[in-house]
């Protein structure tokens, strides 16, 4: 899907404030526009990218820092409609009015020079979905104080799987222009690459026309994954996890794993969502326990996983408690919960140590243990909130 870009130039006058004040975030100080006298190349651009369907749309703001380094910063802008900011990720985002206002995380404001930051937010609007008519970055104004270019619009069919006014992020991967997953996405592969691939189809999607494809191979060395470490911090200490999956193969009897996340109280190693026995299971890498457990009564209380047709998951993991939820198709799981009261053949091994995690990233791809075999697999619509997401 195309998306639309709009982009606009902060003048040059933002290097010398910059340097005056140490690096340190500007004041609201008036400073001469040298680039609307000298000529001169900008020093800061801001690219929104916006993805959009009928009365919603998510957007991509990217800083380019051109100047000297800064610790820190502060986006404005002005909706030119009735847009309302329902959802943000990588910075506080805030609106009174038409006017909305982003500032850093503590892990994303120090910008070098030369250098990048971007954050997002899911909106609502009404009628026309008009482009902000102004952008300012430490309180300068950018392009001179004009009104941004506004380039060509593609919308998103409404019903998409990304509209939810509860999500911290949600990526239907329709920002993405290439094959290679880009952005808040890099492919990793955290043993030994091989044979399995990870990229951005167009073939075939749960809504929009993108998605991320897998070509999971059986084998230790061909583990690949695509990883988002941006978010996981907002949601703590219960995250909350939605996405969209489909698979062409059912899960094997050898243990599988196509999601997993990184968990840092546990020597950095991953609780991984997948298969055993042919039905979904969670896997904690720390002491390989399961849930459930592998016996044939802990296996018949899980899933299968559907092949060739969509299928939602959902999930919750608290680093408070350890305890996890799970729902496949909007129903709880009873072999893939553990809510603090023992079940057998279902969290035996689980409990069998206190576990509190701190989750660090998202990862989704393919792992073959054993001879667990190979897959081709597409994710679609992923979501991370503090609250449960839902299908819809």
């Amino acid at each position: 899907m195309d998306a639309l870009r709009r982009t606009a130039r902060t003048a040059p006058r933002l290097a010398a404030v910059f340097a005056a004040l140490g690096g340190l975030a500007l004041a609201a100080s008036v400073v001469p526009n040298a680039a609307a006298t000298s000529g001169t190349a900008p020093s800061c651009e801001v690219t929104d990218q916006i993805n959009q369907w009928a009365g919603g749309f998510t957007s991509t703001v990217t800083i380019t820092n051109n100047g000297p380094a800064v610790t820190s910063w502060t986006v404005r802008w002005t909706f030119g409609g009735s847009q309302h900011v329902t959802s943000a990720w990588s910075a506080e985002v805030t609106q009174t009015g038409t006017a909305v206002t982003a500032t850093n995380e503590p892990y994303n404001g120090a910008v070098p020079t030369g250098g990048t930051v971007s954050f997002g937010f899911q909106a609502t609007y009404t009628g026309a979905n008009d482009a902000p008519v102004d952008f300012a970055v430490n309180g300068q104004p950018c392009n001179g104080g004009t009104t941004p270019t506004t380039t060509t619009t593609t919308t998103t069919p409404a019903g998409s799987g990304c509209v939810s006014t509860t999500a911290i992020r949600c990526d239907g991967f329709e920002d993405q222009t290439g094959s290679v997953p880009s952005g808040r996405w890099s492919t990793v592969t955290p043993n030994c690459s091989g044979a399995g691939t990870a990229t951005v189809a167009t073939t075939t999607a749960h809504t929009g026309t993108h998605s991320l494809q897998v070509n999971g191979a059986d084998g230790y060395c061909n583990h690949v994954f695509v990883d988002d470490t941006a978010d996981q911090p907002a949601a703590s200490p219960t995250w909350y996890v939605r996405f969209w999956i489909r698979h062409t193969t059912p899960l094997p009897t050898g243990h599988v794993t196509f999601l997993a996340m990184n968990d840092s109280t546990a020597g950095n190693t991953d609780l991984r969502l997948g298969g055993q026995n042919g039905a979904l299971m969670w896997n904690r890498q720390s002491d390989d326990a399961t849930l459930p457990d592998q016996s044939p009564a802990g296996v018949a209380q899980s899933v299968q996983l559907p092949v060739n047709a969509w299928t939602c998951v959902e999930f919750s993991v608290s680093g408070a408690d350890g305890q996890i939820h799970t729902w496949v198709n909007g129903s709880a799981v009873p072999g893939l919960t553990e809510d603090g009261v023992p079940t057998p053949n279902v969290d035996d091994q689980w409990l069998g140590r206190t576990w509190r995690p701190k989750l660090t990233d998202l990862k989704l791809g393919w792992e073959s243990y054993g001879g667990g075999g190979s897959d081709g697999l597409w994710f679609d619509d992923v979501a991370l909130g503090t609250s449960r997401l839902g299908c819809g």
